[in-house]
């Protein structure tokens, strides 16, 4: 016989069956058939992992937060470029037009 694979649902839904106390440790192995001592290694490993979901999260939201930064000061700089070439455009239009304009009277 094969060695048997547990999904981590079902470790953690074991492991929070003992940490609630609702059953024994030696009941819960008896009942799926598992060495009680297999059920100890789950919780410590689930209690020393339990802190790096917050960490993880927190770090997820610090990254999040400087991309969002990055993403606000691109865009800053975009539309300060794209203000700074309508000035420019606009200004260079209004030459274009005045040099134009003297060129039309003297043919006309």
């Amino acid at each position: 016989m094969g060695k048997r694979r547990y999904t981590p649902e079902f470790k953690a839904k074991l492991v929070m069956q003992m940490l609630s106390g609702e059953e024994e440790v030696g009941s819960l192995a008896a009942q799926h058939q598992i060495n009680p001592n297999q059920l100890h290694t789950w919780k410590r490993q689930f209690m020393e992992k339990a802190a790096s979901l917050f960490e993880d999260e927190s770090k997820e939201n610090r990254e999040t937060a400087e991309r969002e930064k990055a993403v606000e000061e691109e865009r800053a700089a975009m539309l300060q470029t794209i203000g700074q070439l309508t000035l420019e455009r606009d200004y260079l239009m209004a030459q274009a037009h005045e040099r134009n304009k003297g060129v039309l009277l003297r043919r006309g």
